[in-house]
């Protein structure tokens, strides 16, 4: 499965976007081989905080390209060093997803660009998170596939409009939405797998 997955990265060609006024950030997208070597992502629980809206969603490492970073791929990689102590630089690089521009509620630009690279890591060992994530766990391709695992997700401060989601652990904390389940959906895509559909 992951020679597939590194094949079809190889051979995608990513949509990226002019950042332009916006500002820059990046993420992460790790994988590694779990029970009976089924591939699993590596997702973060945001620590909550009260003047955060977002604090304690679900994410991939990652954050805000800054002065320092050389590149933007190497902001994705300095964060996730900060965010679960796991260094990349022995992490095989598949590729990049597309780009996408964060929302605000009703579809409104954010003004921010947000850049997705891929990891295949084979034994990235135990996960050490910092003050800025509560949790840190990894969550099977098949488990991201699974048509019982989808849901509606409505956020407290965006009113009574719904977004697909995905449960994958504690349902009243754990469900990837927005921006996650964009790249989450992208990845699977390429990967040859999909989305699940609604649940009936």
């Amino acid at each position: 499965m992951i020679e597939e997955i590194r094949r079809s990265l190889g051979e995608y060609t990513p949509r990226i976007l002019s950042p332009g006024q916006s500002q820059k950030a990046a993420v992460a997208v790790v994988l590694r081989e779990g029970e009976d070597r089924r591939p699993e992502l590596l997702f973060i629980e945001r620590a909550h905080n009260p003047g955060d809206p977002w604090s304690g969603h679900m994410a991939f490492p990652g954050g805000r390209v800054e002065r320092g970073d050389a590149t933007i791929r190497s902001a994705a990689e300095r964060e996730t060093l900060e965010e679960v102590g796991l260094s990349l630089e022995r992490a095989e690089r598949l590729g990049r997803l597309d780009d996408l521009e964060g929302l605000k509620g009703g579809g409104r630009p954010a003004g921010i660009v947000i850049s997705a690279f891929v990891y295949h890591y084979g034994s990235p060992g135990p996960l050490r998170t910092n003050h800025e994530v509560e949790k840190a766990f990894w969550v099977s391709l098949e488990a991201l596939s699974d048509p019982a695992r989808r849901v509606e997700y409505r956020h407290p401060l965006l009113g009574a409009e719904t977004y697909p989601g995905i449960l994958v652990g504690d349902p009243d904390r754990h469900i990837v939405w927005g921006l996650t389940y964009r790249f989450v959906e992208t990845f699977l895509s390429v990967a040859g797998r999909g989305l699940p559909s609604r649940r009936p």
